[in-house]
């Protein structure tokens, strides 16, 4: 790999590396990306399953309206197109235990009126009890949510500990205050405008992956997939070969995998060591008429349930507690929860389990202090992934985030060395 001028290497292909990918092509970078696996996409991939003959997601993902840089690089890739809104301007809930549904209505602004309104907040809470929200308002470094406000009562329990669970991917009990002070600032803190769900349709794929990929196609990136990159090299303040290849001092590098792998390849590399798995489960079944896309599931096994045009999904977080039961097992207990929040008589249809067991880092405090930033002590290395010290838990936002920062360190250094 010679060094000429305006390249770049990036080191995985999911969110991060395909983030960080595309800003450097659009910039006339000429981008060599390397994936060990033989599609791109990461954890957020999309494949035709041979059990349900269909194309299903790896599991099930939304962000909200307020993710600039989630909509930012979906824009950039023309993926925008493949996302779709909600009818109401917040989801809807299904609490088993009595069966009430209910949608939250939150008002566009910051000034949250719409706690004051019944029929908009959550049911069975009273407009008090959103004052909760103030201890999650500013940063706490090092302190857990249960030491930063009462996790219990009516609210918590249908809509901040769901809602914690899901962004967090940890018990939110035991998880980092201060990134769940980042996400409330980003989203409740702004007003129902910035955290209006949405979700990628019909696939992860199709407005995550394939246009990244077609974009980088088109500007020339070399793409080179089934292959893993087993070492870099160093030479005191650089990196100086990947995989064998020859490199120079002037081509950064970006090193989008997970943490495991990169703790494996960059001496002495600080990262989270302690994961938290989601399970996710799919029929084969049409959703009823006037199913709403997204429905939290309160009481239940089943935490949310996507409708798609052929299929109803379940996701549930932080679930070391099931990742190991039998699949039968888990596909029974969530078709009761999904049969019961959408009056379904029918038996189970064809199912699909999928777990995922180091989906994320643990949003603890302790496993907070041990994500690193994208500069490192070598002047052309560059670290990206939602682990890094992105200020979020691990989602699709701080991991597009982590991409677009790695990029732009990587073009500041190219600008650095003449290039």
């Amino acid at each position: 790999m010679s060094g000429g001028a305006r390249e770049a290497i990036v080191i995985g292909a999911g969110l991060s590396g395909l983030a960080a990918a595309v800003d450097l092509a659009v910039q006339g970078v000429r981008v060599t990306l390397f994936e060990a696996a033989t599609q791109a996409g990461g954890r957020c991939r999309s494949y035709v399953d041979p059990v349900l003959d269909m194309e299903i997601d790896n599991g099930n993902h939304f962000v909200v309206s307020g993710n600039h840089a989630v909509f930012d690089y979906l824009r950039r890739t023309g993926g925008a197109a493949h996302m779709i809104g909600l009818d109401a301007p917040g989801p809807t809930f299904h609490d088993l235990r009595d069966g009430v549904r209910w949608t939250l209505r939150p008002n566009p602004g910051p000034l949250a009126w719409w706690v004051f309104d019944k029929s908009r907040r959550v049911a069975g809470t009273r407009a008090a009890d959103y004052l909760s929200l103030a201890g999650l308002l500013a940063p706490r470094p090092g302190r857990r949510i249960d030491q930063v406000m009462r996790c219990e009562g009516v609210l918590w329990d249908r809509l901040l500990g769901p809602f914690l669970l899901g962004a967090l991917n940890t018990d939110p009990k035991a998880a980092s205050a201060d990134l769940a002070s980042a996400v409330i600032r980003r989203t409740f803190a702004r007003g129902g405008a910035a955290y209006q769900p949405r979700i990628a349709h019909p696939t992860l794929a199709s407005a995550f992956v394939d246009p990244a990929l077609a974009l980088l196609h088109l500007r020339g990136a070399r793409l080179i997939f089934g292959e893993r990159v087993k070492t870099l090299e160093f030479d005191a303040d650089h990196v100086s070969a990947v995989g064998g290849e020859r490199s120079t001092r002037d081509i950064p590098v970006i090193l989008a995998t997970p943490p495991w792998i990169a703790a494996d390849l960059v001496p002495g590399l600080t990262a989270p060591n302690d994961f938290r798995s989601i399970v996710n489960a799919h029929f084969k079944i049409a959703p009823p008429v006037g199913a709403p896309p997204m429905l939290g599931v309160i009481g239940g096994s089943a935490e949310w349930v996507f409708a798609f045009r052929d299929r109803l999904s379940v996701t549930v977080s932080g679930a070391d507690a099931i990742v190991d039961l039998n699949r039968e097992d888990l596909a029974r207990r969530f078709w009761a929860d999904v049969s019961a929040v959408h009056g379904l008589t029918c038996d189970m249809p064809p199912w699909q389990i999928v777990k995922e067991r180091r989906a994320t880092f643990a949003a603890t405090p302790e496993q907070n202090a041990r994500r690193p930033g994208t500069a490192t002590r070598w002047e052309n290395l560059f670290l990206a992934g939602d682990w890094t010290d992105t200020g979020l838990p691990g989602t699709i936002e701080g991991s597009i985030q982590s991409g677009q920062k790695a990029a732009a360190l990587a073009l500041r250094h190219l600008a650095a060395s003449g290039g």
